[in-house]
């Protein structure tokens, strides 16, 4: 076991030079940097706090303790979702959850946090670079900051992810180091031919439950494989099991150039065939639309708004994003279309976290591998997943409209 080398300013912050706040982050830090085997800690540049989302009532005694020993971040610091839509309060069903979240964010914003409120922070301005090290909680920004960015991020789960952002530091453990981001098992998805939007999220989530602790490399993925396409892969990766970092050939700034000596796995139309069955009811009734998970970028959105143009919507359809997009809808005219539309557009939050929907509802389709995966358990729901394309289709016709 390596012994941890802490510099004279780590000791100080340790020692409480810079307050009992700071203090108390450090602790946590060097306990996870012994736990980890870590041999130093690292300095950060950013984090994404997901500690913001309300689990209980531990949620707010930690916020609040930091706020009263004075504690406050040092890097510029992001916030994940939280458990209401602070710009439309009235679409949350349970008011005592939404009041705890409200207060849980506000808590937050005290330490210093920018009041994002997204899941997908890598949305906003100034996203890191390759190599920069970074501390993000949140499994989909963690994947995506690691595989697509080529940024340096282990998983930091909640007050770990504060924590750091409170001292600057982090374990230099994990994902953080080299020698854990090489790819150790290939993907040859080559035989999947040409990839829809909806063959991201299912090749996430078969990949996802099937590559346990090994980092996938993956050969096939089309060179012009957009961020959102990427995002929805890397989210449904994430929730079906534990990737944090994916490299992708020819798409991806880490992947490897040589895959020799790699054991390979081969994906096939029948596999995605059949995840598609597994993530989805069978059923023709539906109640309503979801999508947005993770956030929905500008490009997303806009890409709804011509698909909602025409005939009216049956059913509510929901679009999850961040507040920042929503202002930059409003400023285009797109955020009116869709409003026109019949499409409510749910900011700081998201629909499968927080009581929005109708608990009458049975079906609810959406784009999402991430949203398919957690909201049966989360809300009492059963999935459709389907394409954006399928889900307008089926919002119009009031039942589901599958394409094949």
């Amino acid at each position: 076991m390596p012994t941890l080398h802490l510099t004279a300013d780590e000791e100080a912050m340790l020692g409480g030079r810079d307050g009992d706040g700071v203090a108390l982050a450090m602790r946590v830090i060097v306990g996870q940097a012994r736990i980890s085997d870590a041999p130093r800690l690292v300095e950060i540049t950013s984090a994404h706090v997901d500690s913001c989302l309300y689990h209980g009532q531990v949620s707010l005694d930690f916020a609040h303790r930091l706020v009263d020993l004075g504690a406050r971040v040092r890097v510029p610091t992001t916030l994940n979702v939280g458990s209401t839509d602070l710009v439309h309060p009235d679409l949350v069903r349970d008011h005592d959850l939404a009041a705890a979240g409200r207060e849980l964010m506000a808590a937050y914003v005290d330490l210093g946090c920018t009041p994002t409120f997204t899941c997908a922070p890598y949305q906003l301005p100034n996203p890191p670079a390759l190599g920069e090290h970074v501390a993000w909680a949140e499994s989909n920004a963690i994947v995506f900051a690691n595989s697509v960015l080529g940024a340096r991020t282990d998983r930091y789960g909640d007050f770990l992810d504060v924590c750091a952002a409170i001292t600057g530091r982090a374990p230099y453990a994990g994902l953080q180091t080299p020698e854990a981001r090489r790819g150790t098992v290939v993907f040859d998805c080559r035989p999947l031919g040409d990839f829809s939007d909806l063959t991201y999220p299912l090749l996430g989530h078969h990949i996802g439950s099937v590559v346990g602790a090994e980092i996938p490399v993956l050969l096939g993925i089309p060179a012009d494989a957009a961020e959102d396409d990427l995002k929805a892969f890397g989210a449904a990766a994430a929730s079906a099991g534990c990737v944090a970092l994916f490299h992708a050939v020819g798409v991806t700034p880490e992947a490897p150039t040589s895959l020799d000596g790699l054991p390979v796995r081969v994906v096939d139309p029948d596999t995605l065939q059949r995840v598609r069955r597994e993530l989805s009811a069978i059923a023709s009734e539906l109640d309503a639309v979801s999508i947005g998970t993770p956030h929905a970028s500008y490009a997303e959105c806009v890409r709804l708004a011509e698909l909602v143009v025409g005939p009216p919507l049956k059913l509510p359809f929901y679009l999850s994003t961040a507040r920042a997009t929503r202002e930059r809808l409003k400023e285009n005219g797109v955020l009116q279309v869709l409003e026109a539309a019949g499409v409510t557009v749910i900011v700081d939050t998201c629909t499968y976290v927080t009581a929005i929907l109708s608990p009458a509802w049975k079906y609810v389709m959406t784009n999402s591998g991430k949203w398919a995966h957690y909201a049966p358990g989360n809300i009492n729901v059963s999935a459709i997943l389907g394409s954006l394309t399928e889900c307008v289709a089926s919002a119009r016709a009031g039942h589901v409209v599958l394409d094949a």
